[in-house]
Parts: structure tokens; sequence; C-alpha cells
């Protein structure tokens, strides 16, 4: 099944800023995180199709992925 991976800003050094991919069946967040090397502390706002969701959401064909670093600043 196909889905879209969106990345946001210093996700996206060395990587892309959005890309689809052909992912299994029953394919959870988790697989998209291992995939780019990500630990879910590299990850503050995790969304699929705009909605906050957790790591362990199971995808569907068709399905947005947003991910976004944590932000720094004062």
């Amino acid at each position: 099944m196909k889905i879209t991976i969106k990345l946001f800003a210093s996700l996206r050094r060395g990587r892309f800023k959005s890309e689809q991919w052909d992912v299994p069946e029953g394919s959870t967040v988790e697989l998209v995180f291992d995939r780019l090397g990500l630990q879910p502390r590299d990850v503050s706002i995790l969304r699929v199709n705009g909605r906050d969701v957790a790591d362990g959401q199971v995808l569907g064909a068709g399905d947005i992925v947003t991910l976004f670093p944590p932000l720094g600043g004062g």
C-alpha cells in the first residue's frame, strides 16, 4: 500500500521534504521511524491525516504521515 511521508524543519536534513512509500499492509508509524533512523524522542509532533497519533498507529492506504522535530527557542 502507498503512504506519504512529510518531514519538517531539521528532520529534512539529509532526507526529503515529502516522499511516497510502498509499505506492507498492517505497517505502523514505527516502520516509518525505523526507515528514517529516528527515535520517538526525535519527533515532537506526529500526525496521520492531520490527527495526532502514537507511534504504534496502524497505517492505511493513502495515509499521510507528518513528522515535526522538537522546537527550540524562547
